[in-house]
C-alpha cells in the first residue's frame, strides 16, 4: 500500500501475483493494492517500465485502500510513505522505504522495479520457502 497507488504498491501487486501464479498458491493468497488518496491512473513510467517485464498495468485502476482491509491482512508492505496507523497486532507490516517513481527518468524507475521484484521474491520465499 502507498498513497496514491499508481507506482510502487502497484508494481508490488504485479509481482506478488506473478509469485503466487508460479509458485500454484492462487487458492490460498489473496493480494491487496491500494492507497490513502489514489491518483486517477498508474503512472506511464511505471506502465512502461512493467511492459518491459511483460506485466500490463495499463488497464488497472489506483484504488483507496481502508484501515479496516489491511487490519485484515497477514502481512503489510508499505512503500516508505504509508499515512495509515495500523492498531493490529496480528499485522506483519513491512516498510520497504522506496523511492517514489512518478516524474522519474526510466532508469530510475528501472531501479526501483528491480528492486521490488527482489522484496517481493524475498518475501514469498519467507512465507513459502518449499514452494517452486
Amino acid at each position: 500500500m502507498c498513497v496514491q497507488n499508481a507506482g510502487r504498491s502497484q508494481m508490488s501487486a504485479a509481482f506478488a501475483e506473478r509469485e503466487r501464479d508460479l509458485r500454484e498458491l492462487g487458492d490460498t493468497l489473496e493480494i491487496l493494492t491500494g492507497g490513502t488518496h489514489p491518483a486517477e491512473h498508474v503512472h506511464e513510467e511505471v506502465i512502461t517500465v512493467m511492459q518491459e517485464r511483460d506485466i500490463d498495468l495499463s488497464d488497472r485502476t489506483p484504488r483507496k485502500v481502508s484501515t479496516d482491509e489491511l487490519e485484515s491482512c497477514d502481512v503489510v508492505a508499505t512503500m516508505g510513505c504509508s499515512t495509515l496507523e495500523l492498531d493490529a497486532e496480528n499485522v506483519d507490516v513491512r516498510d520497504w522505504a522506496l523511492d517514489d517513481p512518478h516524474g522519474q527518468d526510466l532508469d530510475t524507475v528501472r531501479e526501483i522495479r528491480d528492486d521490488i521484484e527482489q522484496r517481493v521474491k524475498a518475501l514469498f520465499d519467507e512465507f513459502y520457502p518449499d514452494e517452486p
